[in-house]
C-alpha cells in the first residue's frame, strides 16, 4: 500500500529520511533556505522540492501531485528559534523572531489538505506559545485528537541528550507519540573507530574548525572524556564564571560512554557548547556531528557551503532515526484503521 507524505519545513532530510525509511512515500518537500535544498537534493532526488516561502505557497500544488489519493501523513518541523532555550538564555520568555508565526503554516495545510495523520516536531519551549495552543486547538476541532509530550531523543537509540516537543494526531482514531526502548547508544558507540580527519577520505570528516594557537593551547590543556574549560581556570573568562549564564559546557569535551550533549547550530564551533571530541584536540567534525545526530555515515551534506551554514543545516535536523520511530508508529496505526 502506498503511503503518502508530506515533509514541511524539511531542511536537510532528516525528517524524510526517517520517513522514507518507515515506509512512507515522501511527494513533496518545502523548504526556503538554498543551502538546506542542496543537501536535501543531494539525498532524496525523488522527492519534489518547492525551495519557497511556505507563506506564500499554493497547496492545490500538493493536490494535483497526490491525484484524489489521500495524504496520508502531514509532517513538519516549524522553525521556532525565538524559542529555543539557547535564544532566550533559559528564561521562560521568547525571543521576538518572525519565524515563531510559521506554526500557523502548518495549521494551514492541514486545514486545506485534510491529511489522515499529522506529526510536528519542535523546541520544548513551544508548548507555551499561544500560537502552538492555537494550533492545537484548532486541530481538535478538526476531529485529529492531538496529543503532545516532551520527550527524550536519547531514549530510541540516539546517543544525544535533546528534548523535543513531539505532537500527533489522526482522523482515523486514537494515535499515541511512539514510546522509547531502554536501549543506551553512547558517542563511543557511535564515532569511536571513526579515523582521525587527516586520515579520512571523507570529506564531511575533514570539516573542522581552525583555531588561534593560544585556543588550541587551551584545547590540549583540556582533560580528556569529559573536561571543560572550567577545568582550567587560566583559560576561564569573568563573564563565563557567573552563576545561570547558560555557557557552562564551552569548550567542553564529549565523553566516550555517555550521551552527547545537543547537537545546536553552533556544533562546530566549541565556543558554543560542549563539542570537542573526547580524546583529540580539536572539535567534533561535521560527520561526527550528522552521525550523533543519527544520520547514517554515507548521508551526503554540501561541503562546499560556510562551515556556519553547514553547522545550522546538521544541527537544526530532525535526527532521522527519531522521525522513524513515530512515522513506523504512525504507519501501524494507519494499516491498523484503512490498511
Amino acid at each position: 500500500m502506498k503511503l503518502n507524505s508530506l515533509d514541511l519545513f524539511s531542511g536537510i532530510g532528516g525528517l524524510s529520511l526517517g520517513l522514507k525509511e518507515a515506509g512512507f512515500d515522501v511527494l513533496a518537500s518545502i523548504e526556503i533556505d538554498e543551502y538546506a535544498v542542496k543537501g536535501y537534493k543531494l539525498n532524496h532526488p525523488d522527492t519534489i522540492v518547492y525551495d519557497e516561502d511556505i507563506r506564500n505557497f499554493d497547496t492545490d500544488k500538493i493536490k494535483k501531485l497526490l491525484k484524489d489519493e489521500p495524504l496520508h501523513l502531514l509532517a513538519g518541523c516549524p522553525p521556532c528559534q525565538g524559542f529555543s532555550s539557547i535564544r532566550r538564555l533559559n528564561k521562560k520568555r521568547s525571543v521576538k523572531d518572525d519565524r515563531n508565526s510559521l506554526v500557523l503554516e502548518f495549521l494551514r495545510f492541514v486545514e486545506e489538505l485534510k491529511p489522515l495523520t499529522v506529526m510536528m516536531e519542535n523546541v520544548p519551549g513551544l508548548k507555551d506559545y499561544y500560537l502552538f495552543k492555537k494550533v492545537f486547538r484548532e486541530i481538535r476541532k478538526m476531529g485529529y485528537n492531538p496529543k503532545y509530550n516532551i520527550i527524550n531523543v536519547r531514549n530510541y537509540g540516539i546517543p544525544q541528550n535533546r528534548k523535543r516537543l513531539v505532537l500527533v494526531g489522526s482522523i482515523l482514531g486514537d494515535v499515541n507519540i511512539a514510546e522509547g526502548q531502554d536501549i543506551k547508544v553512547t558517542v563511543k558507540d557511535i564515532i569511536g573507530k571513526l579515523p582521525s580527519p587527516e586520515n579520512s577520505k571523507d570529506s564531511a570528516h575533514k570539516i573542522i574548525p581552525k583555531h588561534t594557537t593560544k585556543i588550541q593551547e587551551m584545547i590540549r590543556s583540556i582533560p580528556k572524556n569529559g573536561g571543560s574549560r572550567k577545568d582550567v581556570p587560566e583559560y576561564t573568562l569573568e563573564c563565563h564564571k557567573k552563576p545561570n549564564i547558560g555557557f557552562n559546557d564551552v569548550y567542553g569535551r564529549l565523553r566516550w560512554d555517555d550521551y552527547s550533549t545537543t547537537i545546536t547550530g553552533g556544533c562546530l564551533n566549541p565556543s558554543k557548547g560542549r563539542f570537542l571530541h573526547p580524546e583529540e584536540d580539536r572539535c567534533i567534525s561535521a560527520r561526527e556531528a550528522a552521525l550523533l545526530q543519527s544520520f547514517p555515515i554515507d548521508y551526503k551534506f554540501p561541503v562546499d557551503i560556510p562551515k556556519t551554514k553547514l553547522a545550522l543545516l546538521i544541527g537544526n535536523a530532525l535526527p532521522p532515526k527519531f522521525s522513524y520511530a513515530q512515522a513506523s508508529n504512525i504507519k501501524k496505526h494507519i494499516l491498523e484503521k484503512i490498511g
